[in-house]
């Protein structure tokens, strides 16, 4: 899969967000910390979930109505902690054995790691609000830029 481009919402440059263990992906004109949001198949979903920073991951199908629902909170949540927080989705359709090593049962399903280790699960199409107050304690506190 090809690195997501992800404009700074800063400046507005388009930034090329690679795979990084350390830190977090920053703009390569003003240094504001982007947004971290990967799309992951099975060959790389391993190496995507290794990060300095929580990792969200949200187990989704194509045909499923509340990860429809889902996504975009998801997404505005990537948005509001960057720099804070790393969100990759995985279709599970493409994947069915990382999602059946992680005990998915359902979708949409997310799930916080840290350092790689699963810390929270978050099961069924939850509002915005109640997957923020969900994942929120699991972010490490803000920095000042």
């Amino acid at each position: 899969m090809a690195a997501p481009i992800v404009s700074c919402p800063s400046c507005g440059r388009r930034n090329r967000i690679r795979s990084q263990k350390e830190g977090v992906p920053r703009c390569a004109v003003c240094g504001t910390a982007l947004p971290w949001i990967v799309d992951a198949g099975a060959e790389i979903f391993d190496a995507e979930v290794e990060a300095s920073v929580p990792v969200l991951v949200d187990f989704w199908a194509p045909w499923c109505g509340p990860c429809r629902m889902v996504s975009p909170a998801v997404e505005k949540v990537a948005h509001e902690h960057a720099g804070r927080l790393k969100v990759v989705k995985l279709d599970i359709d493409d994947a069915p054995a990382v999602a059946a090593r992680h005990g998915v049962q359902g979708v949409p399903l997310l799930i916080v790691l840290e350092d790689g280790r699963e810390v929270d699960r978050l099961m069924g199409a939850a509002p915005e609000r109640e997957l923020r107050r969900w994942v929120e304690p699991h972010l490490p506190a803000a920095v000042a830029p």
